[in-house]
């Protein structure tokens, strides 16, 4: 585990807080918030990182806006043709 030393304005800190978690873990949520939604990690990875189930941590970014399911056009063209062919 690597340790980050953080500075940041009270404001700031203020705004990351939600309920009665830490401000580390509610930055680390954050962060981990923002590669999901990115692409960068899977939803298991994210979950396991939070420490939730993925079925939780999916329904959580749901509520956020972040969409389960993200697909180029491309993408949701193929599997629509696919989805048509069956």
């Amino acid at each position: 585990m690597i340790t980050i030393p953080i500075s940041v304005s009270e404001d700031f800190a203020a705004l990351l807080r939600v309920g009665d978690r830490s401000l580390p873990a509610a930055a680390v949520e954050l962060m981990v918030l923002e590669l999901y939604r990115r692409g960068v990690v899977s939803g298991g990875k994210a979950a396991e990182w939070l420490g939730t189930s993925r079925q939780e941590f999916i329904h959580h970014a749901s509520r956020l806006g972040i969409p389960a399911i993200q697909m180029t056009d491309d993408e949701w063209e193929a599997e629509s043709k696919l989805a048509a062919s069956l």
